[in-house]
């Protein structure tokens, strides 16, 4: 933070001072919202004074980066059913905020939460999760730590149309996912290697979580979605599996320790979690808490 220097006018504009701080516009008009940073509308428009941003600057050195203060308790990121169950049943106290893989990975970065989960496939490397948070979250107090790894095929319908893999969706009506989940872009990487156009596939509107991208086949508004073996089996639809993936926690290191994050560590290694896991289906949950990434 010592290298972080001030413009030498008296004032700065919403564009200096996120250039400064490094971060968007937006989380600059956030902070001047809740009175963290000192700031003037004397002129009807939002001006920061130099000296004491740089004040601010200097008393966030001891405690983190600027706008550091305390990371709500919420759960970003991938939606997972186990991980979701985990979170109610350890009665931990976070709340979850479930949009996908790579929008968890930037409200993480802009400190919208105390952790993430992930499945983010690399294909240069054939490996997950860790090169897309090297590139995040590489200057965050952070550590990535092992969930499950997850079976993910296609989920279809018992009476439905019977692809075996991915080329076999060409001219079917497939339920894709947002395009900020890790899924999409799995899906693309494998579509490719199997041959499939996707200009082919009949997409329909995209589902949000694991559980609607299921509906849809349950009701029978898709055809095919590229989910999860266990959301398969709790709806009672068929599943072709394609690939085991590995889904991961990125977690603030400060955060961890504290009592909502260590609830629901402890809670990991419990029989009640890997019981539940087994009764899902299509999780190894063996490797839960280990250490892949430290920042």
């Amino acid at each position: 933070m010592s290298n972080l220097k001030t413009p030498a006018h008296e004032f700065l504009t919403v564009p200096e001072l996120a250039d400064l701080l490094r971060v968007k516009q937006r989380k600059v008009y956030d902070l001047a919202a809740s009175g963290e940073l000192p700031c003037s509308r004397a002129t009807g428009k939002l001006l920061f004074p130099a000296a004491e941003v740089r004040a601010w600057i200097e008393r966030a050195r001891s405690g983190g980066q600027p706008g550091g203060g305390a990371r709500p308790p919420i759960v970003l990121g991938s939606h997972d059913p186990l991980l979701d169950w985990a979170i109610r049943a350890s009665r931990c106290g976070l709340a979850s905020y479930f949009d996908g893989s790579l929008d968890g990975l930037t409200r993480f970065a802009e400190r919208g939460g105390v952790a993430t989960g992930l499945h983010v496939y690399d294909p240069a490397s054939g490996g997950w999760n860790v090169p897309a948070v090297t590139q995040a979250a590489a200057d965050h107090d952070a550590v990535l730590v092992a969930f499950a790894r997850r079976r993910r095929g296609l989920v279809l319908r018992p009476d439905g149309p019977r692809p075996e893999r991915l080329a076999d969706l060409a001219g079917l009506r497939v339920t894709p996912r947002q395009p900020a989940s890790g899924t999409v872009g799995l899906f693309e990487a494998l579509a490719a290697q199997d041959g499939l156009e996707l200009s082919s596939v009949s997409f329909t509107e995209a589902a949000r979580t694991e559980d609607e991208s299921a509906e849809t086949v349950r009701h029978a508004s898709a055809d095919a979605t590229f989910g999860l073996e266990a959301v398969a089996r709790r709806f009672g639809l068929d599943f072709v599996p394609v690939i085991e993936e590995e889904f991961a926690l990125l977690a603030d290191r400060k955060a961890w320790f504290d009592p909502p994050m260590q609830a629901l560590v402890a809670f990991l290694g419990t029989p009640a979690f890997h019981e539940r896991a087994e009764t899902y289906g299509g999780y190894d949950v063996t490797g839960v808490g280990k250490v892949l990434w430290n920042a």
